[in-house]
């Protein structure tokens, strides 16, 4: 069994833009009755920011909301970001232009369309010199991130950043690899608890993996979708979830208040 405190909690999805509003609407179905389309980073300056791609905006923008609630600079914090796909718009573009001109593929794009684009934008950003972990394994890409931050945790880290992000697919991309929407979390994760603080315990089994619930009806579409179990348990005050690990395989997590 691994085990973790949770200090920090970051959350965006549209409509719901940060985590106490996705709180609100899990608890009582109350949503916000403005809601910006795209996250806006402040972790970037504004030039970058206006360039970044949705997934690194949304990625960015939940982990420094995850640093902030947990009071810890994000230039101390190794991190492991999570991400079932990267971009596939960018993925679509790219394809797209080689085929009919490949000349004038972007290379502003080019660059933005490497699967640890998010990951190399927050250590940028943050000044963090720790280790960036970008890590993907289809339906079951959270709960594995999930499983490597708390394996550090049990095997020295003081603390670690977990963010998992996915954008919408475009194109024949589309057919094969759907995702909707634009979608990201946020947990910071710590060795020692903290008072007030719920602790996370995980173990692996076989097993269905939860499905459902609220925010499932907001961002059910996106890739990232097999987190929102948890999320949803932290949200509404369950003491356990099963997520996506595997074909057949489940991360039991329980949530215990401490």
């Amino acid at each position: 069994m691994l085990c973790a405190s949770l200090e920090g909690i970051g959350f965006w999805t549209r409509g719901l833009p940060g985590w106490d509003a996705a709180r609100a609407f899990v608890r009582d179905g109350v949503r916000p009755g403005e809601a910006p389309s795209r996250p806006s980073p402040q972790l970037l300056a504004p030039n970058e920011r206006r360039r970044a791609p949705d997934t690194v905006a949304v990625a960015l923008d939940v982990a420094l909301s995850a640093c902030t609630m947990a009071g810890r600079d994000p230039a101390t914090l190794p991190s492991v970001f999570a991400s079932t796909h990267g971009d596939l718009t960018i993925t679509d573009y790219i394809c797209s232009t080689l085929a009919t001109a490949p000349a004038t593929v972007s290379p502003i794009r080019f660059h933005n369309s490497v699967h640890n684009a998010a990951a190399g934008y927050w250590t940028i950003g943050a000044g963090a010199m720790c280790a960036a972990t970008a890590i993907s394994a289809f339906d079951a890409s959270f709960a594995q991130g999930l499983l490597d931050a708390m394996v550090q945790l049990a095997t020295g880290a003081d603390a670690v950043l977990l963010v998992g992000f996915d954008g919408a697919s475009a194109g024949p991309l589309a057919q094969v690899s759907r995702s909707e929407g634009l979608l990201g979390g946020a947990l910071v994760l710590s060795r020692t608890g903290r008072p007030g603080a719920p602790a996370l315990r995980a173990w692996l089994e076989d097993g269905e993996a939860d499905v459902g619930g609220a925010l499932a009806t907001v961002a059910g579409g996106n890739a990232m979708a097999p987190m929102l179990p948890l999320f949803e348990a932290l949200a509404g005050g369950e003491p356990r979830t099963r997520l996506k690990a595997g074909p057949g395989r489940v991360l039991q997590v329980e949530v215990v208040d401490v």
